[in-house]
């Protein structure tokens, strides 16, 4: 199904976006620049407003979720907003018994790693996911002309979390688990693939103007093993949403190596974390890639200066490909100075379209 014909993409709402711009390889009216995890987390504001409130219950509130997602536009004039969820939410919705702990992160009542729970996982409704729907409409019609980015977990992060039944640090059961049952794995990965993206088409199909599947758990695979037994189901829940021709943008955390076959599922755009220069991301993915990225998060506490000067350096970089959309390489520290964050924005957006970062000299006082 197409697009409706009041989507901000169709309506032409967000068409000459600077993101879109640079997501199309096109060029853009001032440098992008959004921040994963800029919604909550290092905000007053969000702190404020999600007093009292459990994080699965505020994602599933469309007036808060929409409020939380508009907070950091309005603060620091980013060039998107990224929707606020949180990627169990499709899991929550599909009747999965997970919760959000604090201080822990997703808890599974029961770890799913046999054949007979794959198989009896349940369905996602349709809808289930009204109350994302709603958050988006709202979000949107408070957006205007800039853009909402979805975004939905990737597969293995999904069945990651499922197998462990909580966050790990070395993911050894879902990574056992591909090797010691690869029929059970693929069967539990292509279910969380399709969740998540019936999860990502419905942003998407609500005013969403892109799309992000991220992969927090990625860097832990071997490039066989990704090629082999995860990728074809990231490939899958992109296929979910590549019919809406929205930019999609695929980003993992250590993922490097893994960065050709990632855009191979079906990217448009590749997200680049801090370990890996730009320039040299756009090497190892063959050229003319859009690419998102790359400050690296501790900069944003080790002074302006420092900050200054690693930022024009991750612009020099990613000039080499043909649309650069700037983001963190990872999500904003829950302890970042908001302030430092709209600093960050103002000077990326002074930095015109045109410079050479590495010879442009600061009118900045």
């Amino acid at each position: 199904m197409p697009l409706s014909g009041s989507h901000p993409l169709v309506s032409g709402v967000t068409a000459d976006a600077p993101l879109l711009a640079a997501y199309q390889g096109r060029k853009p009216s001032r440098r992008p620049v959004w921040f994963m995890r800029q919604a909550g987390r290092s905000l007053p504001e969000y702190k404020q407003v999600r007093q009292g409130t459990q994080m699965l219950e505020a994602c599933l509130t469309p007036e808060l979720a929409s409020e939380i997602t508009l907070q950091p536009v309005r603060r620091h004039d980013v060039d998107a907003g990224i929707f606020f969820s949180d990627i169990v939410v499709p899991l929550k919705l599909a009747g999965l018994d997970v919760e959000i702990k604090p201080g822990v992160g997703p808890v599974f009542a029961e770890p799913i790693r046999t054949a007979e729970q794959v198989a009896a996982l349940p369905r996602l409704q349709d809808s289930a996911l009204d109350p994302i729907r709603e958050a988006v409409r709202l979000t949107v019609a408070e957006l205007g002309s800039t853009p909402l980015i979805g975004f939905a977990g990737a597969p293995f992060t999904l069945a990651a979390y499922m197998v462990e039944g909580k966050p790990s640090r070395d993911h050894l059961g879902p990574r056992r688990l591909m090797h010691s049952d690869p029929e059970t794995w693929a069967a539990l990965a292509s279910w969380a693939a399709d969740v998540s993206g019936q999860f990502l088409r419905a942003q998407i199909e609500a005013g969403a103007s892109a799309g992000q599947l991220f992969d927090s758990w990625g860097g832990s695979l071997s490039r066989a093993d990704y090629d082999a037994l995860v990728k074809p189901a990231s490939a899958r829940a992109l296929a979910a949403v590549a019919d809406l021709g929205t930019p999609l943008v695929h980003f993992g955390v250590g993922t490097g190596e893994l960065l050709p076959s990632m855009l191979d599922a079906g990217a448009t755009v590749m997200g680049v974390d801090y370990r890996v220069p730009l320039d040299e991301a756009e090497s190892r993915l063959g050229g003319n890639v859009p690419l998102q990225g790359n400050i690296d998060p501790a900069l944003l506490s080790a002074g302006w200066e420092p900050l200054k000067a690693h930022t024009l350096d991750v612009l020099a970089r990613g000039a080499v490909a043909p649309g650069h959309v700037v983001n963190l390489g990872h999500g904003v520290p829950p302890d970042a100075d908001p302030e430092v964050l709209t600093r960050l924005v103002s000077f990326i957006h002074s930095v015109p379209v045109d410079a050479n970062p590495r010879t442009w000299e600061s009118q900045e006082a």
